[in-house]
């Protein structure tokens, strides 16, 4: 069974240090594994989690994405703390037992390793914390036994047919890289490292356009701006000539972006990033003419941002432990572990790297997420209030008795945009946002006030708000949502700020609403993809008069899975997003071109939100080289090469270069094939690794190379085979005979 702890609920020392002891003999463990969903009968998946050393356990805690859980043998159970933070027990634990096994049924099927349980650890009978040591079986192994593991997967054979198709590109010539030049004549002798570079400003309508006159022994820069000969200077020198052995040919590169705004969004809120580790990124993003970070700071699960006179946002709201009540850190989430969990930018850090990032021609706009995605900051306001008295930034309103369920699955993370103590603190945190811009000597770009996902039931049980909406003529949820995106709209206005948002800040709201609104709007993200124009969000917005940025879930969201694989990171609820994927997503398909439109479309954006994100690495390899694609089609509205050149491009010279640098790298799978008792196995890239297995295990640097077709015996159940390349491995492609 599985109950849902109301927030009342305290144990006897209701907040309790997330602070690990060290591991002793004593320490209990946990094995977790996914039965075959047909043990009970039930076709739902089953996780079992075998534990030892049950006499230091009272509750067993862990992380997992939320999947709806009952535990299924009498006297166990399971209680979620948080959305995605859950604990078991059991009449064994605290006992002499030497075992406990608990079985787990999940409404909802699980596919991928990010979805298996994480952050062990347990709460003894003296309620102190303890780390747990764990071991989780791959899903890969368990599926085998899915009946419906097929059909979830991409089957071998098809990998084979698309791996001839992608391996079929051209090979790319010296002035091949992504995002690809708009012009390029070649002309006589080559141009080598150390030759002089002259720039010299030019006049032009487009404030990026840039051209580059390379002749033996010189470089000339012509740049329609500062910026936009630094950019052209760092594409020379380290996307042409460092790769290319310090030599190329001497030619003219004509080249400019088709949008304005081509970003990352990456969310540090969820799973935090270090400065170190956003430097390096912005760095990768500047070399492919990414020009805005849009930096997702706050959410639910984290404030990021140290915010001088408001302490409470990063003592308690970049700390996440083990706690019942909120009270002075928040709690796990679905997916983290104690490095990601916890940190904060401190106000110099943040100053120090939205300088940087102004040095390399990248823009930084920080989102504070409001009203909704906003629990981090009621709970830090919440602990404001309790320890001195003081009411002016409380987010909501006491005896408010609401009852909604965000899309993360919360029930206390909407700001009240009924209280001026809302908006004092919007304006307080705006201020400071503003004021380190100002010493850092950049200017605010604007600020991301998020506006998205407001869930029904938003404020229907508070009096405050019930009476804002009468007085101001609007209904329900979506009509408070406008006041408040309107009120907030005049604290930037006043401020000379310009807002960006979520598509939720316009969508379903009338002419009036928009004229007031969408003159402030420096850009607006619309995720959702349609074909129907009726239902086409970047139609509806550019058709109001609203910057509008394309950032559709099914092309440029970075942390989909790169195909249906278990062993793929990340979430598919959005569909399966790849480096190609990201390629096709041409604006004018995406949003088709309509008369006289009051807006427009200003460009593109990819979003890495980090739930299943725990380590450096793993951003990195969720974003190279998926993001490649969106660069091409932010630079390049139109067609420029084909996903066969695009995929040689990458395997040829991106990846390569990219290995040199340091960066973790997602590599593709290969095909599968059998034909007249013998398997073929390929590759999309034609110099890679490939090692094979036909005995069942996994394949490794030592397998079996594969350099020819295999001829397969009555015993060769399963084929089993990996691409390495450049210092990485993809995902296992099986194929069960």
């Amino acid at each position: 069974m599985i109950f849902k702890l109301p927030i009342s609920f305290l144990l006897a020392s209701s907040l309790i240090s997330s602070a690990c002891v060290n591991v002793s003999a004593s320490n209990p463990s946990v094995k977790w594994e996914l039965l075959s969903p047909d043990i009970y009968g039930t076709g739902k998946s089953v996780g079992r989690f075998t534990v030892n050393g049950l006499d230091s356990i009272s509750r067993l805690c862990f992380t997992q994405l939320p999947r709806g859980m009952r535990t299924l043998s009498a006297g166990d159970s399971i209680v979620e703390l948080n959305a995605g933070y859950y604990y078991l027990t059991s009449p064994k634990f605290g006992t002499n037992s030497p075992q406990a096994i608990i079985d787990v049924e999940y409404t909802w099927d699980i596919n991928a390793d990010a979805e298996q349980p994480v952050s062990f650890h347990a709460l003894t009978p003296g309620n102190r914390i303890i780390p747990v040591e764990a071991s989780l079986s791959p899903i890969l192994e368990s599926s085998l036994s899915n009946p419906e593991w097929s059909e979830w997967t991409i089957a071998p054979d098809s990998l084979y047919r698309l791996n001839e198709i992608l391996a079929s590109g051209r090979k790319p010539g010296p002035f091949d890289i992504a995002p690809s030049f708009k012009r390029v004549k070649l002309t006589k002798g080559t141009c080598k490292s150390g030759d002089k570079i002259s720039t010299v400003l030019v006049k032009h309508e487009n404030p990026e356009y840039y051209r580059i006159t390379l002749k033996p022994g010189k470089a000339l820069i012509e740049g329609a701006s500062q910026k936009a000969i630094n950019m052209a200077k760092r594409t020379l020198t380290r996307r042409l000539l460092e790769p290319n052995g310090g030599t190329i040919p001497c030619a003219v590169i004509e080249d400019w972006p088709d949008y304005p705004y081509r970003a990352l969004m990456i969310d540090i809120a969820r799973n935090y990033q270090t400065p170190e580790t956003m430097h390096t990124l912005t760095e990768l993003m500047a070399d492919y003419r990414l020009n805005t970070l849009h930096f997702h700071i706050t959410d639910d699960e984290g404030w990021r941002l140290e915010i001088p006179g408001l302490p409470e946002l990063t003592e308690i709201g970049s700390q996440r432990g083990y706690t019942t009540d909120s009270h002075d850190r928040l709690p796990h989430i679905f997916s983290d572990n104690p490095t990601t969990a916890n940190g904060f930018f401190t106000r110099r850090q943040f100053i120090d790297f939205i300088r940087h990032c102004d040095s390399i021609g990248i823009q930084v706009i920080p989102e504070i997420e409001s009203p909704g995605h906003a629990r981090a900051a009621i709970k830090a306001m919440e602990a404001r209030y309790r320890n001195t008295g003081d009411d002016t930034y409380r987010l909501i309103e006491p005896g408010d008795t609401s009852v909604y369920t965000s899309a993360q699955l919360y029930h206390d993370n909407l700001m009240n945009p009924a209280l001026p103590s809302t908006y004092s603190f919007i304006a307080k945190v705006v201020d400071e946002v503003e004021a380190m811009y100002h010493e850092a000597g950049v200017k605010l770009p604007g600020i991301h006030i998020g506006g998205d996902e407001v869930p029904d039931g938003a404020w229907d049980g508070s009096t405050s708000a019930m009476k804002m909406a009468k007085e101001r003529g609007v209904s329900g949820r979506h009509g408070l949502h406008g006041e408040f995106v309107r009120k907030v709209g005049r604290i930037m206005r006043d401020r000379n700020i310009p807002i960006f948002g979520w598509q939720d800040i316009y969508t379903g709201y009338d002419d009036e609403y928009h004229t007031e609104i969408s003159p402030l709007a420096g850009g607006v993200n619309c995720w959702v993809s349609s074909l129907d124009p009726e239902k086409n969000v970047a139609i509806k917005g550019i058709n109001s008069g609203y910057p509008v940025i394309l950032s559709n879930v099914d092309y440029f969201y970075m942390d989909m899975l790169y195909m249906p694989h278990p062993e793929e990171r990340g979430l598919y609820w959005g569909g399966f997003v790849d480096e190609l994927q990201a390629l096709s997503g041409y604006p004018d398909k995406l949003c088709p071109p309509q008369k006289d439109p009051k807006g427009r479309i200003i460009g593109v954006s990819g979003q890495l939100f980090a739930e299943t994100i725990l380590s450096k690495e793993q951003m990195e390899k969720l974003l190279f080289p998926k993001s490649l694609g969106l660069a091409e089609r932010g630079w390049n509205g139109t067609p420029t090469y084909t996903p066969a050149d695009f995929n040689i491009l990458i395997g040829d010279k991106e990846l390569p270069r990219l290995e040199r640098l340091g960066v973790t790298l997602h590599v593709r799978a290969p095909g599968i094939m059998i034909k007249d008792g013998k398997a073929y196995i390929n590759s999309p890239y034609p110099d890679a690794e490939i090692r094979y297995t036909l005995d069942g295990s996994i394949p490794t640097e030592s397998s079996p190379l594969y350099t020819g077709s295999l001829t397969l015996h009555d015993s060769d159940k399963e084929i089993r085979a990996a691409i390495y390349k450049n210092g990485y491995r993809s995902v296992t492609t099986l194929l069960k005979r």
